[in-house]
């Protein structure tokens, strides 16, 4: 395991070979045998599980948690657990007001799960360093977040009611900066902002209205002095060029890119790049060996600022 390595391949620079990042999240839980919802809602099962996942899988970083229901829950939306997934968020405070109309306020260490997640990260960080694995803190991104406060109408609102969605999404970066703060505090070598609905939007929208809401937590990241990336989810190429803009020092796709493209995108902006085994086609349903899988991605990615994880 290598965490400068991983580090150095998320900043853009050439590696040896490329670096190992599984999206564990709740497969933490399956591993040693526990419910996802009893596993995120207790620090040292959550810890245990995670440890566990890193040594077993050899990783050179691993996220705390990949949860994007964090962030909300923790600004007052409620949640509907599931013993073998991450929770859903199940109400929408904006959905009718703004985030100021609806009396809401910045997250603190006390809101929500975070007493939680900082008590699994001081059990965790300390074992993962002894394994030189990079802990990985997620953020929800500021439109993921913001379908989670308003609902699906934020996809409509920011051109039917851009004002409205102005106002969302204003809010909804500022409470990504905070969390931010939160994972720079436990510990965290990489924070990455996931915002996976972002591929669902128009180049201009993302520039309208993503960009700019990314630029608070980004700057939190780098004033910390930790690594940054932007993992993106869907078809992204309409976006992608935006994605390179961010100022983020990489970023991550999933399985629906072609590798040969988004590498030559972020070589020509100096950034690194992860990605692309098909979590879909060959992890869950078989449809494609994960082994062939792998070697076409690790092919692709080269050695030039890439990290080999699910895509």
């Amino acid at each position: 395991m290598a965490k400068q390595k991983l580090i150095d391949a998320y900043r853009g620079k050439w590696t040896d070979s490329a670096p190992w990042v599984p999206y564990a999240g709740v497969h933490c839980a399956f591993l040693i045998n526990e419910k996802a919802d009893v596993y995120l809602n207790d620090p040292e099962i959550l810890a245990k599980g995670l440890v566990y996942t890193a040594e077993k899988y050899k990783a050179d970083g691993i996220p705390l948690l990949f949860d994007l229901s964090v962030e909300a829950n923790s600004v007052g939306c409620d949640l509907k657990w599931w013993e073998d997934n991450v929770p859903s968020v199940s109400s929408h405070p904006c959905s009718e007001k703004t985030p100021e109309e609806a009396g809401l306020t910045i997250p603190t260490k006390d809101s929500g799960r975070w007493p939680k997640i900082f008590e699994a990260a001081k059990i965790a960080k300390p074992k993962l360093d002894e394994l030189d694995c990079a802990m990985i803190g997620g953020v929800c991104g500021p439109l993921t977040l913001a379908s989670h406060l308003a609902g699906v109408r934020i996809f409509t609102d920011v051109y039917k009611h851009p004002e409205f969605a102005h106002k969302v999404l204003e809010y909804a970066g500022k409470v990504c900066a905070a969390a931010v703060a939160f994972y720079a505090e436990m510990g965290c070598d990489i924070i990455a902002l996931i915002d996976p609905v972002a591929s669902q939007i128009r180049d201009t929208t993302f520039r309208e209205f993503v960009g700019p809401n990314c630029q608070p937590a980004i700057k939190a990241i780098h004033d910390a002095g930790i690594t940054s990336s932007f993992f993106i989810c869907g078809d992204c190429t309409k976006v992608i060029d935006e994605v390179c803009k961010l100022g983020t020092h990489g970023f991550a796709v999933d399985e629906q890119l072609n590798m040969n493209f988004i590498r030559d995108k972020a070589i020509k902006a100096g950034l690194g790049f992860g990605g692309n085994l098909k979590l879909t086609l060959a992890l869950s349903l078989g449809l494609l060996s994960p082994r062939e899988d792998a070697i076409v991605s690790l092919a692709a990615g080269g050695s030039h600022g890439y990290t080999f994880a699910p895509g």
